[in-house]
């Protein structure tokens, strides 16, 4: 919870999705540029390379920070070309910090 400029509290939501990036985003070190970026940002879950030369990520933390995210991934790293990124809302269980998990 935080305090508004009125001094009153404010309740910030929490959000979690499931991420599918597609285009040529592996070998171009868009996982560890995930990483990064989702550190910086304060988000909780994973990314990984999926066999089908896609990437999955999972994010989750404050609504905005995660739109906030997911709109970067819709331009990755330098020599990323990102070419669809598909959103779910999810469930799942994040756990604490963010990693990097095996291939799927």
């Amino acid at each position: 919870m935080t305090t508004n400029n009125n001094g009153q509290a404010e309740e910030r939501r929490a959000k979690t999705v499931r991420v599918l990036i597609k285009g040529r985003i592996q070998g171009v070190f868009y996982r560890n540029w995930t990483v990064e970026n989702a550190r910086e940002l304060g988000m909780n879950g994973w990314v990984r390379n999926r066999r089908d030369g896609s990437v999955e990520a999972l994010f989750s933390g404050d609504t905005q920070l995660v739109d906030r995210m997911v709109e970067k991934c819709r331009c990755g790293p330098n020599g990323a070309s990102v070419t669809g990124v598909q959103v779910h809302p999810s469930s799942e269980t994040a756990g604490d910090g963010f990693q990097k998990k095996p291939t799927l």
